[in-house]
């Protein structure tokens, strides 16, 4: 099992790039660099790769409406190039509030839409001539929708590998059954080992189902919030208030994918609570009306002992990749986190 690490989406990057080059030392395997309403990943994911020698890098995520097809192709080639061959392209849907009140286009059909970034991706990878009929992309633009000039075109460079790897994050469904099917790495979130083949196991089978084998076994990231030691109990409660800002507030209600997923996971009453109390201000006892075992059973919080049997929990549920949260948000607190956890994985 690998260990990997989320970076901050604020601060200086170049502090964190620094302190990344420092895990790098003590067992860090991935680090991760997110895109929200951000500065953008990629500068910063380039910025990593002059810096760092043997750490994995991957977008979590980009997302697919704000770039082309082809843009997302050419950028996962030209982080692939300056890494040698370390990046995966993380790719996601996002959600509508960020997707409309952000970057202004509308959020639709995000199955399809993925499914054909992914194989416009891999024909560009490949260098083949860009042509593509989809519900959702024609390339090239056809005459009655533009100037008529365009042609199809191939990749000028040649790229490190001909299939990069991409990850999907997916906790729908329907999501992860197309993550099973075309990603080689699949990225939930609050991810509960115990429960993960009850809410997902049939998505995840159906998927393999029509898997390519050439794409191997399938990866699992999971990211978990992170406290070793006797008396780190307490921090549950800190773990509750970011919960509660996924189940709760992102999103409306019917709308809110993290909601949907606390649901499937048996805390129906407690989410329709948790939802009710963040969106009428009450952000507090939204926090306290998060339940303690889903806290505990998706996090590694408490004795070097507990955390070792959960990391096997999540390794037995098929995790390939633990992205550490450290909840000492401290250069040093996160390097004893990486450190350990690397430890007890290996």
């Amino acid at each position: 099992m690998r260990i990997g690490i989320q970076t901050s989406y604020a601060g200086d990057f170049r502090q964190t790039a620094q302190e990344i080059v420092d895990l790098e030392q003590v067992g860090l395997d991935v680090a991760m660099v997110a895109e929200v309403y951000t500065f953008d990943a990629v500068s910063q994911l380039g910025y990593l790769a002059a810096v760092t020698d043997r750490v994995e890098l991957i977008s979590a995520i980009l997302p697919i409406y704000s770039r082309t097809p082809a843009l997302l192709a050419m950028t996962a080639a030209g982080l692939d190039l300056v890494s040698d061959g370390r990046f995966t392209l993380g790719l996601g849907a996002s959600g509508p509030q960020v997707v409309e009140g952000w970057h202004g286009v509308p959020y639709d059909a995000p199955l399809a839409r993925t499914r054909e970034v992914v194989e416009i991706c891999r024909s560009v990878w490949r260098r083949e001539r860009l042509e593509h009929s989809g519900p959702k992309y024609t390339i090239p633009l056809p005459a009655d929708q533009g100037t008529g000039l365009g042609k199809p075109l191939k990749l000028i460079n040649t790229p490190v590998r001909d299939r990069i790897p991409v990850m999907l994050a997916a906790i729908g469904p329907k999501n992860v059954e197309l993550a099973a099917e075309v990603a080689e790495v699949w990225e939930p979130i609050f991810f509960h080992p115990e429960k993960a083949g009850e809410v997902w196991g049939d998505a995840l089978a159906a998927g393999k189902a029509r898997r390519d084998p050439a794409l191997g076994e399938l990866g699992v990231v999971a990211g978990v919030p992170v406290a070793v030691g006797e008396d780190v109990g307490h921090l549950l409660e800190v773990v509750k208030h970011g919960v509660a800002l996924y189940v709760g507030g992102m999103g409306a209600k019917g709308k809110n994918f993290y909601n949907d997923l606390a649901v499937r996971y048996g805390f129906a009453e407690e989410a329709a609570t948790i939802q009710d109390l963040y969106l009428s201000g009450r952000k507090d006892e939204a926090a306290a009306a998060v339940p303690d075992e889903l806290v505990r059973q998706t996090s590694l919080i408490g004795p070097e002992s507990w955390v070792a049997e959960r990391i096997a929990a999540f390794r037995e549920a098929g995790v390939t990749t633990l992205t550490a949260q450290p909840l000492d948000d401290s250069p040093a607190g996160r390097r004893a986190s990486v450190e350990t956890l690397a430890r007890l994985a290996r």
